[in-house]
């Protein structure tokens, strides 16, 4: 009931006189043109970055037909294709060359088959530990070994997947009972419970706990288990890039990609040029010596204490590079109030590391860094925080969390702007709306009417109207896909990314920077 008095209250208060509006940040390409949208500065401009002389070198595992699909794909995209609904918001995709002034050849460096039978073997085990372990395996083991032993080497691997593994190995895949393959070796799931709470005595043990020690999902696993090889991969469904010949039982195509090929080439096309070493754009005008930490906590899925938590954070730069580093696992989860928070010593760390990276790449101290995160932070956080930095630089925690607690209608077909804010009246708090009818694309590209952002300053001192405006402009910055403009920050969003991978399973060796390498 008083939450109910507090919304209607809120309601009440907020008028039309009281929203603002956030201009739509800008991005800058080619030639230091800026332009809203990625895909119209991509196309006329081209990206930030020069492409490498070569091209995109790649490389390729997968089984027989997913190869002959992706490389019936190389060749689509190195030509126009559009969608079937044709208008603003679905612009045509104009040609890899053409739109990234980067060759991308159609033969790979590396080509690597799968039997499709090894995969069979594995993909409907009733063990979901050892499925998705081995499945994974299949693949894995083929680029490790490339990797170790063949002399070429590759910008990126592709990893083209049939979709009997997207369905069968993911966090809650069920396999068909008629299908089910009784696992073979391997121990007792209880066992092996307690085996990822102490290492194993025996050599064997250690083998058989082996897959237990992972997350069951297929994408996630796979990369946490490559990131210490450092190398870079896109995954790839079969359906994605050649859904007419997977057809349902109506003989359509059964995820309705073929509608969408123009969007699907955009956003691979995108992924794999940041990943590949080029930025395609970076946010217009940013303030010079400003820096931002996304931080989030991912609870350890083989820890021997419920309270133990890993701590995985972003930095991002002026510059729009990205940098990854995980924090201290450690006893950061309090069950009582369910929320996260580091103590003195793990959060000066934390902000130790972000400065140095910072100092690297810039070679001055930061002029001010904002640290978001998806709750408050307390004191003993916040004068750890304060530890890791210079006097000088301005610090400044920011809680940004999606809220449901007021939603605004339109009398209108289409609901409201992006980029409508209400700053409260203690101009330390707002409601920030990120998703919303977007006048360039002349549609709001959702269905649901659109939730805001609770942005609210939990410590420091900031401009709360400038610090809307930078959390507006990072919804911009993901470059795993080419749209318009996220619903989080990319703080956040990779942030979370980050640790989805970094808690994905045991890491060996020096853990790569470069935040491509979790994507």
């Amino acid at each position: 009931m008083m939450l109910q008095k507090t919304r209607d209250s809120l309601e009440k208060k907020i008028q039309m006189a009281d929203l603002i509006r956030i201009p739509e940040p800008q991005l800058l390409f080619r030639y230091d043109q800026a332009i809203e949208d990625p895909r119209d500065g991509l196309t006329l401009f081209g990206p930030l970055d020069e492409g490498k002389p070569y091209g995109i070198r790649w490389g390729i595992v997968g089984t027989e037909n997913g190869i002959r699909i992706f490389s019936d794909w190389v060749k689509r995209i190195n030509s126009v294709i559009y969608d079937e609904e044709k208008g603003i918001a679905r612009p045509p995709f104009y040609g890899f060359e053409t739109i990234f002034r980067t060759p991308w050849t159609l033969k790979p460096e590396i080509q690597l088959i799968v039997d499709q039978t090894e995969i069979d073997n594995y993909v409907y085990l009733d063990d979901s530990h050892q499925r998705i372990y081995k499945t994974v395996d299949c693949f894995a083991s083929k680029i490790i070994s490339a990797v170790n032993e063949d002399e070429k080497r590759v910008d990126i691997w592709f990893v083209v997947i049939p979709e009997i593994i997207y369905k069968n190995c993911r966090p809650l895949s069920v396999v068909e009972q008629d299908l089910k393959v009784k696992s073979k070796g391997g121990i007792n799931k209880q066992i092996a419970a307690l085996l990822t709470k102490q290492y194993p005595l025996w050599e064997q043990e250690l083998e058989d706990a082996e897959p237990y020690y992972y997350e069951l999902n297929f994408h996630n696993q796979l990369k946490a288990r490559l990131l210490q090889y450092r190398v870079l991969t896109q995954i790839v469904r079969e359906t994605t890039i050649a859904p007419w010949e997977f057809p349902d039982r109506f003989d359509r195509p059964a995820r309705g990609m073929d509608k969408l090929q123009a969007s699907v080439a955009w956003n691979i096309s995108t992924s794999i040029f940041y990943k590949a070493g080029g930025r395609p754009w970076k946010i217009n005008n940013i303030r010079d010596g400003v820096c931002y930490v996304g931080m989030v906590f991912k609870q350890m899925p083989s820890g021997s204490d419920q309270k133990n938590a890993c701590c995985a954070a972003q930095l991002f730069l002026d510059s729009g590079d990205g940098m990854v580093f995980k924090g201290n696992v450690g006893p950061w989860y309090n069950p009582s109030l369910g929320d996260y928070h580091l103590d003195k010593t793990a959060a000066k760390e934390l902000t130790e590391f972000a400065v140095r990276t910072y100092r690297q790449v810039k070679g001055c101290e930061p002029k001010e860094l904002f640290i978001h995160g998806k709750v408050s932070f307390n004191d003993d956080e916040w004068a750890g925080f304060n530890n890791g930095v210079d006097k000088d630089t301005n610090l400044v925690g920011v809680q940004i969390r999606e809220s449901t607690d007021i939603k605004l209608f339109r009398d209108a077909r289409m609901p409201i702007l992006r980029g409508l804010g209400y700053i409260r009246p203690n101009n330390k708090s707002a409601f920030l709306w990120t998703k919303g009818y977007i006048p360039r694309l002349q549609t709001y590209p959702g269905r649901e009417v659109p939730n805001p952002l609770y942005v609210n300053i939990s410590k420091g001192r900031a401009d709360i109207l400038i610090m809307l405006s930078d959390i507006l402009a990072l919804t911009k910055l993901n470059y795993n896909a080419c749209i318009y403009g996220d619903g989080l920050p990319v703080t956040l969003k990779f942030a979370d990314a980050v640790g989805e991978i970094l808690t994905a399973g045991p890491l060996l060796g020096e853990i790569p920077l470069p935040f491509r390498h979790y994507i």
